[in-house]
């Protein structure tokens, strides 16, 4: 038996949370990505927004002329007054009329839905490990890397369902919006992504049994017949 086996395992559980805690981080928080129109005036004030899986804010800040090519509003990071609301399709009674009429609604509800089902594999995953640290259980590491690996799967097809409706977004021709990069949650998803997918496989490769170093080995572990 490989007496570094636990060693292994924790310090590649340690990873997996940390990819887990920035699995949470991408999905709750909504700086996805940052939309800004294009703008001609720069003693005017604008209006940016920025929005993640589940709520739209805009702020309306002072514009400052950056550069020639550089026609956008913004940064987002200069004051401003901000409002903040939740997608209609996710609360029904509040107000998002200017942003569903410019997203794909399926797009927004598919991209929700999948990185819930990344998260709820991550959990799974967890809960599997932690019970693996019991003695003589360690048969729940094989599916416990596997739900992290589906985790990782699961948060970057929602990232590229998220980044072909920013895309469908700017082509639009109904949208004000001229302008998007990608912000920390959505660089917090592909970390998650790398970490879950990477370490979740370098975890089933820990769990999977030791191969024989030596071909007389099997032969010499296997119980004589009776």
């Amino acid at each position: 038996m490989d007496e570094t086996k636990p060693l292994k395992v924790r310090l590649t559980f340690c990873v997996l949370l940390v990819g887990v805690s920035l699995l949470f981080a991408a999905v709750v928080t909504d700086h996805w990505a940052v939309l800004s129109p294009r703008v001609e005036d720069f003693n005017a004030t604008c209006e940016a927004a920025h929005f993640g899986l589940w709520r739209l804010c805009t702020k309306r800040i002072q514009m400052q002329e950056q550069g020639a090519k550089e026609r956008g509003c913004g940064p987002i990071s200069l004051p401003g007054v901000q409002n903040c609301s939740y997608f209609k399709h996710f609360t029904p009674g509040q107000s998002s009329e200017i942003f569903e009429v410019t997203t794909q609604k399926e797009y927004s509800i598919s991209a929700a839905a999948i990185a819930i089902f990344s998260v709820g594999f991550a959990i799974i995953g967890t809960i599997c490990v932690l019970f693996s640290f019991q003695k003589k259980r360690d048969y729940l590491l094989k599916p416990a890397s596997m739900f992290y690996t589906f985790a990782g799967l699961c948060i970057i097809i929602s990232v590229e369902v998220m980044r072909q409706s920013v895309k469908r977004m700017i082509d639009s021709k109904e949208t004000a919006w001229m302008e998007y990069s990608y912000a920390w949650s959505f660089a917090c998803a592909c970390s998650a992504f790398v970490l879950l997918f990477v370490f979740g496989i370098i975890l089933l490769l820990i769990a999977l049994p030791r191969f024989p170093q030596n071909p007389w080995e099997t032969c010499m572990d296997a119980e004589p017949e009776h």
